[in-house]
């Protein structure tokens, strides 16, 4: 229908961290930004950008500008350019909560932005594929659907869940997917090419709750980490640097949080790796730490937190030792660690196909290109799992394929000629309306 060389589909993965966005047929994403979007209300909209014309003529700011919508005034800003820079009252607001859509008004503004700003095309002219999660209810895929056709007028659409697209990049029709994203980890069996809804298991635990629980281990150690508009660095001598601080008042707690935690997240991508055994304070009391360079030029020397922060995904009640992440204290007690929402997952499966998920668990999302995981899954799973069972965890070697697996995914799949007759398209969508998506889209 829509195949040939003229039109390529755009495959869209809005992940509740970054929002991944290219042409189907190409092995990464184009666009990768923040799935957050930075709002200014009212008034203070009008008086910042009057300032921010004066000081920022530069293209990219003028550009930014342009697709900002006025929503009664308020003022949104989206992609990294945007949300790099300094504004006052700017909040930080994410459109995404427990994997679902909250905010399609933000949604709308990331999809505009990732069309629009980042692969520069209309959206009139691409079939759109898009990845959802494993648990997304009938009402939000028809809300995505309307605002697809309605607002962007695209000629066909097709929803395809996350997990189903991680097995595709693989080239595998039944595995067990286990997701860990920015905003939790999710766990899915995949048969023939379907999700096994009432098997999904899912834990609020993901990348980002890990970037928490080391900013506060490292504030609770007298770290400050300054974010990198609120200090100035100037060389006294060749090679030495003095900092001063600015005073940037105006700034909400919402903005500095994301600041740091992009540096945090760096500190953790860099130097966290996951225990070969579990984490207890004893054991890893002296153990040689890893120096990080802050940007404000202070250097840290972090000892045991890069192994005690990442086995909070296979140790959850280590959370209760971290100062500062009490308010989690109920939480807790309820999430279990990867390993046991892993053969939880599998049991809630029929027997016959629970060898084969076994042998092919896979493992994809940002967070799960953190060193050493695959091995100690591997390595709990086989002390937990029946005898019988082989397992088996298959990570992609390159950190790019995990953390953009359900991306590729789509982008295979939406390239595959035998996939051209299952789109959605605009006449059907006109005939039978946004909730035939359920029939399209299985």
């Amino acid at each position: 229908m829509y195949g040939g060389d003229e039109v390529s589909a755009i495959v869209v993965d809005l992940g509740s961290h970054t929002c991944k966005a290219g042409y189907a047929g190409e092995d990464a994403p184009k666009a990768v930004f923040p799935s957050v979007v930075g709002a200014v209300d009212g008034v203070e909209a009008m008086d910042v950008d009057a300032d921010s014309a004066k000081n920022n003529s530069n293209s990219e700011d003028s550009k930014t500008n342009e697709s900002d919508k006025e929503k009664g005034k308020r003022k949104l800003y989206v992609g990294s350019q945007a949300l790099n820079y300094r504004r006052d009252h700017m909040e930080i607001l994410s459109p995404i909560k427990d994997g679902i859509v909250s905010d399609w008004d933000l949604v709308d503004n990331i999809w505009e932005h990732a069309f629009r700003g980042c692969l520069m095309i209309d959206p009139k002219e691409h079939p759109m594929l898009l990845a959802e999660p494993p648990l997304n209810t009938q009402q939000q895929r028809e809300k995505a659907a309307e605002l697809m056709f309605e607002k962007y007028k695209v000629p066909a659409l097709f929803m395809a869940k996350n997990p189903v697209l991680t097995s595709f990049a693989t080239g595998r029709a039944t595995s067990l997917v286990v997701d860990c994203g920015g905003g939790s980890t999710t766990i899915s069996p995949v048969h023939e090419g379907y999700v096994l809804q009432k098997a999904v298991v899912s834990a609020p635990i993901g990348g980002e709750f890990l970037t928490d629980c080391l900013l506060k281990s490292l504030e609770s150690k007298g770290i400050k980490i300054r974010p990198r508009y609120s200090f100035k660095r100037k060389e006294v001598r060749p090679g030495e640097f003095q900092v001063e601080d600015v005073g940037v008042p105006d700034t909400t707690d919402s903005y500095k949080l994301f600041c740091q935690r992009m540096i945090v997240g760096d500190i953790k991508d860099s130097i966290c790796r996951v225990p070969d055994t579990p984490y207890d304070d004893k054991s890893y009391a002296n153990i040689p730490t890893t120096s990080y360079e802050l940007p404000d030029g202070q250097t840290l020397e972090i000892g045991a937190d890069r192994f005690k922060i990442p086995d909070v995904m296979f140790n959850p009640s280590i959370v209760q030792t971290i100062p500062g992440m009490e308010k989690y204290g109920d939480m807790i007690p309820t999430v279990r660690g990867l390993p046991h929402m892993v053969m939880e997952s599998i049991n809630k499966c029929d027997v016959d196909i629970r060898r084969e998920l076994y042998s092919s668990i896979l493992l994809a999302g940002g967070t799960s290109s953190m060193q050493q995981l695959k091995e100690r899954l591997e390595k709990d799973l086989i002390e937990e799992s029946p005898h019988s069972a082989r397992v088996k965890v298959l990570a992609s070697g390159n950190t790019t394929e995990r953390r953009f697996s359900v991306w590729i995914g789509g982008s295979i799949l939406a390239s595959l000629g035998s996939f051209q007759q299952m789109w959605f398209s605009k006449s059907e969508y006109e005939e039978h309306g946004a909730s035939y998506i359920q029939r399209k889209c299985p």
